[in-house]
């Protein structure tokens, strides 16, 4: 059965009048006509009888009405929903953070000051291939990402945390050779700047003694401000450290990472990704440019 021979009995069946459905759905009331009987014959039933000028649905007519009360109206509703999310997926940015969540996070958030129709769909997964903007450390492993369209990258430097009432607060710098027997407060061991601290240690001669691990940069940054260990701390992406915890430069080994903001291929053409893009470069100079003001 053609959707169209439906649509146009279901018309007449709603109507009750072949001219004036006719005149609706713009054909010929003849097209319309044979339309109908064309849906008969392929029925094999009658679903129109006549009394006087009136037509009338028959019992087999009731029923196929009522069957397309059920679809005609979802199907009407197909063209606003699929324009409905076409628009939507205009907006929507997909965000693959990797790294530097926190930071990304405020960016987020201010971005959407300016402009609150904006929908972001954050994960943290290295195989999500479906992204449109991505953050990441530069040890993270790309090829499981879409091809760059643009690549920014970006350097800060990775500082020990330690309560302000440690023995180290008042360094002006430390080799980290000195805490190889110090507790540490570090992110999971499958997370990208959890690996990298885990080098440091490694070059350094030592593996760290692990006394808290979490998958939460904030859980982490709270843990070490309870004093109840050191941990490695990125200047800026974690943003200000508490009147409990003091960051110490770490002088051997140089204690560094990039962070990769990359904007893919599948997007070029999407201006809300591309204008996010270009904003979270933006927002995260100015967090860098602050950074050294408050180390000066």
């Amino acid at each position: 059965m053609e959707i169209a021979k439906l649509k146009y009995f279901y018309t007449v069946a709603k109507l009750g009048n072949v001219t004036r459905a006719a005149e609706e759905i713009h054909i010929a009331q003849p097209a319309l006509t044979k339309a109908i009987k064309l849906l008969e014959e392929e029925l094999d039933v009658p679903l129109f009888y006549k009394k006087g000028r009136n037509i009338y649905l028959t019992a087999f007519g009731e029923r196929l009405k009522t069957k397309l009360d059920g679809i005609f109206p979802l199907l009407d509703e197909i063209p606003k929903e699929l324009e409905d999310l076409k628009e939507l997926q205009r907006l929507t940015v997909k965000l693959n953070v990797l790294s530097a969540s926190t930071v990304v996070t405020d960016a987020v958030v201010n971005y959407k000051k300016a402009r609150s129709e904006v929908v972001f769909a954050m994960i943290q997964n290295e195989t999500e291939t479906d992204c449109d903007v991505s953050v990441s450390a530069s040890n993270a492993d790309f090829r499981q990402l879409p091809a760059f369209a643009k690549k920014y990258v970006l350097e800060e430097k990775i500082y020990l945390a330690v309560p302000n009432d440690s023995q180290y607060a008042k360094r002006e710098s430390i080799d980290l050779k000195e805490v190889e027997n110090e507790k540490f407060v570090t992110l999971a061991g499958s997370k990208l700047f959890r690996v990298l601290c885990d080098g440091f240690c490694a070059y350094a001669g030592f593996k760290p003694k692990i006394t808290f691990e979490s998958d939460s940069p904030t859980a982490v940054r709270n843990i070490i401000g309870a004093h109840a260990g050191i941990g490695f701390w990125p200047e800026y992406s974690w943003g200000k450290t508490s009147s409990d915890v003091v960051l110490v430069p770490i002088s051997q080994p140089i204690c560094r990472r990039e962070l990769v903001v990359g904007l893919h291929q599948n997007v070029v053409k999407s201006e809300v990704a591309s204008d996010f893009y270009e904003y979270l470069i933006k927002f995260l100079q100015r967090k860098r440019g602050k950074g050294e003001k408050r180390k000066k």
